[in-house]
């Protein structure tokens, strides 16, 4: 009598396996990766790399060489499968966010260029990182960004930019700039009242101290009261 159990049990064991590997090749175009199955050491074919979305909103994101990754054999078959997803490993950590100094938490997005590649080939280490790099983080409250020295915040309040001491915010109260001067090249309209704290000036002449000539006398009128 056949005890299909055995059978079953042996053909799972000829079945190929989801298991781990790292990326050793990639190609952008056609969104596909090459990867070294761990821990056999062989390399798979060219495979699909999964993407978040495609169709008529598109969103691409190829790995670094290096990058952990879960590969998924279709239907058990080792020839046709898809490098599914990347995964953190304990040399590659997930990012900190400028914003918040920390890593993303439940119900928010970080992203982050720059980090350091992968280490590849002996290497232990991750890359260098960019300093300078880019960075977006969504969460609950409001979407952080910047680039560097420059930072910008929108919130249900209003939104506010800095870059370095200069900052700007836009609120229910109005535009507000603090630590540099305004500059532009051209017009500006007031439809309320002009205020200057020190001076204001037209031409390099200024309101507050300059004189007027007199014409019916020798001399000049006294400052502006």
């Amino acid at each position: 009598m056949t005890d299909t159990r055995m059978i079953a049990a042996g053909m799972t064991g000829t079945l190929a396996q989801p298991g781990f590997g790292l990326v050793s090749a990639v190609d952008p175009v056609n969104h596909a990766v090459r990867v070294v199955v761990q821990p056999s050491g062989v390399e798979t074919g060219w495979l699909p790399y999964a993407a978040m979305q495609v169709g008529s909103l598109r969103i691409a994101c190829v790995p670094d060489i290096g990058t952990h990754v879960l590969v998924v054999h279709v239907e058990g078959d080792a020839e046709h499968g898809v490098a599914a997803v990347p995964v953190y490993d304990a040399v590659v950590m997930p990012p900190t966010s400028p914003a918040t100094g920390k890593p993303a938490q439940p119900g928010e997005m970080l992203v982050m260029a720059g980090c350091g590649a992968p280490p590849s080939g002996d290497a232990a280490t991750p890359g260098p990182t960019a300093q300078d790099a880019p960075w977006w983080h969504l969460t609950p409250d409001a979407i952080h960004s910047g680039a560097g020295n420059t930072t910008e915040t929108l919130t249900s309040g209003g939104k506010a930019w800095a870059v370095g001491a200069v900052a700007m915010t836009l609120d229910g109260n109005g535009l507000s700039v603090t630590g540099g001067p305004i500059t532009t090249d051209r017009d500006i309209t007031a439809q309320g009242t002009v205020t200057g704290q020190t001076d204001v000036r037209a031409a390099g002449i200024s309101g507050h101290a300059h004189t007027h000539p007199v014409t019916t006398a020798p001399g000049t009128t006294g400052a502006p009261q």
